[in-house]
């Protein structure tokens, strides 16, 4: 049924009566009365000899009465209809139509449900009134209604070929020609209106006429679904759509508009005087109208969220609460620098760092009131060598350099020359100590980018002869012999896509098409653990911010939470309706985002494994995220080079950042969340202002509970600067501990 806030349209309210068989889904067969306002069959009924259709429905009905031995029913049925005894063995007339609502499917009864609702599919129409416009014929039956696939069944209804194109002009011409403020919000209806009735066609064996309505009306769709069109173009014959991706993403999901209810109950009404089945019944079967009262929204503020794969993010989805504040930082005493201390003996008084120390210190010390319980999620407890990492960290916090418009980063481009291997994916240490590559020729090659070389651990034989109780045992363990600046790991037997430090630089992930994540340990520079979970390439994978739990997603459509000690996925996230690109955990690890080229960003609670935000706007398959440092907003890039700003409480868009002429793969945000880094295919990487972005929003809750958004074009104004490469497409973006900005990417000369 549709999935209508407003419920049923009644289609046939000029009738006393109109018993319809519908099916339920499961295979059961209903007889139902048409409209609130008809009565019921107890009531003033007609006889069936004042409409053709009702008579064949009710042969039907009785035929299948019959059958079934249901002796007392068929004679009260034919009692009230005044029908004679041998009545209900009368042939049904063999010419197809839409007229019924019913939709053929294989019920559960077998062959007698089949007919029975084949026929009351093909029962034929009565001429229409002089009014109205005339109603399907169909061309012969028969062939025309084949034995009904279970995923193509929709596509089974079918009327007369020719009459297609008379629909869709008709309400094409009735939406241009209502007020421009209702115009915008119907014309959405056009492009899955214009997929699904192709579809019909073609499913139906009309090649001729589907091939005809595809070039009269596909270039009237918005540009945005230009892809998406080019694919619908190839599936010409009913062959081609069995096991098509794309054809199952089209059938199995509905499409979802969000429309106010003034311009709703316009396009109702059409429907209504026009008895216009055949459109409604799509509606019906393939779209999800999502009603909200209120003005109805202009047409950029439907461009801004429209373009996914599904229509836009149904309201409900994006209404759970989402904690995206910050875990409490555990209480670490920060010891003063060497370089302090000698400060503090010479002039006999500290110096002006150490106040910033200890408020840096205690920053995060406070509960936010928009933070997870610390205990939501099981984390790991912190290691010696951790809190170590985090003091280090504080320390150089200390000496950050706080970045704005008139403070840019000095940056720092790594270019991997020479790399015929192919370089598909790279990652840095939080440290920036060290670097990391995946290759198409399925090797992973680490880089230490300081004076220390990489080094192994000493065989288990050398091991024992060490004095454990050494206070360097640390560096006893490690093999001089094998210290060099490069590694390379080799397991993975196909490119690798997807590549992750751990947080405490111990372990490295890859991703690879190979269908499988591996785990290397950086300490003996093999392979721990290969993670087997996915199907087909895998094409992302990352850590948590805290370790031991990491993401990943890939062909498979779904995303897969991990733990390093367990052999088995925790969690499985479905719902993207194509292949996941990216993925992303918040900085309070309870939240997983995960980016996919059915153009939607979907985040995911780690503890339910619900989808908490579906997040539209996107015109093409999306390749980088990046939360902001308060866990509050998050950016993201695709192919269409834009890079959109999400308030993730909200679940909104909130900034749209116009500039690149490519694909965007690479997004960071400085360590105090002031800039944001863009890296694209274009060569250039962009810093952008989003203290200003951010602080230009003003969001309340008819905002968010109606989308009436309002993005500022103001990407020049935010635009801080452009960076060219002489020829090297940018992979990858990180900010230091103290705001100096990394990049990496392949000379392509």
């Amino acid at each position: 049924m549709a999935a209508v806030q407003d419920g049923q349209l009644n289609l046939e309210v000029e009738k006393d009566i109109k018993t319809e068989i519908t099916n339920d889904g499961s295979g059961n067969i209903n007889a139902s009365s048409s409209s609130p306002g008809s009565t019921s069959s107890g009531g003033k009924s007609k006889s069936p000899a004042g409409s053709g259709e009702d008579q064949q429905t009710l042969l039907a009905v009785l035929q299948f009465l019959k059958r079934n031995k249901l002796t007392e029913s068929v004679d009260i049925l034919r009692r009230e209809a005044g029908l004679s005894a041998d009545a209900d063995d009368s042939p049904v007339s063999e010419s197809a139509g839409a007229g019924s609502g019913g939709v053929p499917s294989v019920g559960a009864d077998g062959g007698d449900a089949n007919s029975l609702l084949s026929r009351v599919s093909i029962a034929t129409p009565v001429a229409p009134p002089a009014t109205a416009p005339p109603k399907v014929v169909a061309a012969s039956g028969g062939e025309d209604q084949p034995d009904v696939n279970v995923v193509l069944s929709a596509y089974s209804q079918q009327g007369d070929p020719v009459l297609y194109p008379l629909y869709y002009n008709g309400l094409k011409k009735f939406i241009e020609s209502v007020l421009d403020c209702h115009r915008a919000e119907l014309s959405q209806v056009f492009y899955p209106l214009f997929v699904h009735m192709y579809l019909e066609l073609v499913y139906n064996n009309h090649e001729n006429e589907a091939k005809q309505f595809f070039e009269k009306f596909s270039g009237d769709q918005e540009c945005y679904y230009e892809e998406d069109l080019r694919i619908l173009s190839s599936m010409s014959k009913k062959e081609h759509m069995k096991g098509n991706e794309t054809m199952l993403d089209f059938r199995t999901s509905k499409f979802v508009l969000r429309i106010s209810r003034d311009s709703y109950q316009l396009l109702k009404r059409h429907l209504q005087e026009r008895q216009n089945n055949q459109i409604w019944n799509i509606i019906q079967e393939h779209l999800y109208i999502d009603i909200f009262d209120g003005m109805p929204r202009s047409k950029s503020q439907i461009d801004a969220m429209s373009g996914s794969l599904a229509g836009e993010g149904k309201r409900d989805a994006n209404k759970a609460k989402v904690f995206y504040g910050l875990l409490k930082e555990p209480e670490i005493e920060v010891p003063l620098d060497d370089e302090d201390e000698e400060a503090e003996n010479e002039e006999g008084k500290p110096k002006k760092k150490k106040p910033k120390k200890d408020s840096m210190g205690s920053k995060s010390k406070k509960q936010d009131p928009n933070a997870p319980q610390q205990t939501r999620i099981p984390l790991p407890e912190l290691k010696d060598s951790d809190k170590l990492d985090k003091i280090m960290n504080m320390k150089e916090a200390t000496k950050k350099i706080r970045l704005g418009p008139d403070n840019l980063p000095s940056i720092c481009f790594y270019s991997f020359l020479n790399a015929y291997q192919g370089l598909t994916a790279v990652d840095f240490t939080d440290d920036s100590s060290l670097i990391a590559g995946g290759f198409a020729d399925s090797t992973v090659r680490v880089w230490s980018v300081t004076p220390k070389k990489l080094r192994r651990v000493k065989s288990a034989a050398d091991l024992s002869n060490i004095d454990k109780e050494s206070d360097d045992v640390l560096e006893r363990i490690m093999d001089e012999k094998t210290a060099s600046e490069s590694k390379i790991l080799y397991g993975h037997s196909g490119p690798v896509y997807g590549i992750s430090f751990s947080p405490d630089r111990n372990y490295l992930l890859s991703s690879s098409e190979d269908g499988t994540v591996r785990l290397w340990s950086l300490q003996t520079f093999t392979c721990l653990v290969g993670y087997k979970g996915h199907n087909y390439p895998v094409w992302d994978t990352q850590f948590s911010p805290y370790g031991y739990y990491f993401i990943s997603g890939g062909h498979d459509r779904v995303a897969r939470l991990w733990a390093t000690d367990h052999y088995q996925p925790l969690r499985m996230f479905a719902g993207h309706l194509a292949d996941i690109t990216c993925t992303r955990f918040h900085p309070n690890s309870n939240y997983v985002a995960t980016g996919s080229a059915d153009r939607t960003i979907r985040l995911w609670d780690v503890l339910t494994g619900n989808c908490v935000r579906i997040l539209t706007g996107h015109k093409g398959p999306i390749h980088s995220l990046a939360f902001s440092p308060n866990g509050k907003f998050m950016a993201s890039g695709a192919t269409d080079g834009r890079v959109l700003l999400w308030d993730v409480g909200h679940g909104l868009m909130v900034g749209e950042l116009k500039g690149h002429t490519d694909t965007i793969y690479a997004l960071k945000f400085s360590r105090d969340g002031e800039i944001l880094a863009s890296g694209s295919m274009d060569n250039t990487v962009k810093l952008w202002d989003t203290l200003k972005a951010f602080d230009d929003v003003e969001l309340d809750d008819f905002t968010a509970a109606t989308g009436h958004i309002h993005l500022p074009e103001n990407s020049q104004e935010l635009l801080l600067g452009t960076y060219m490469t002489k020829s090297t497409p940018v992979i990858h973006l990180h900010f230091t501990r103290r705001n100096l900005l990394l990049a990496a990417g392949a000379y392509n000369p």
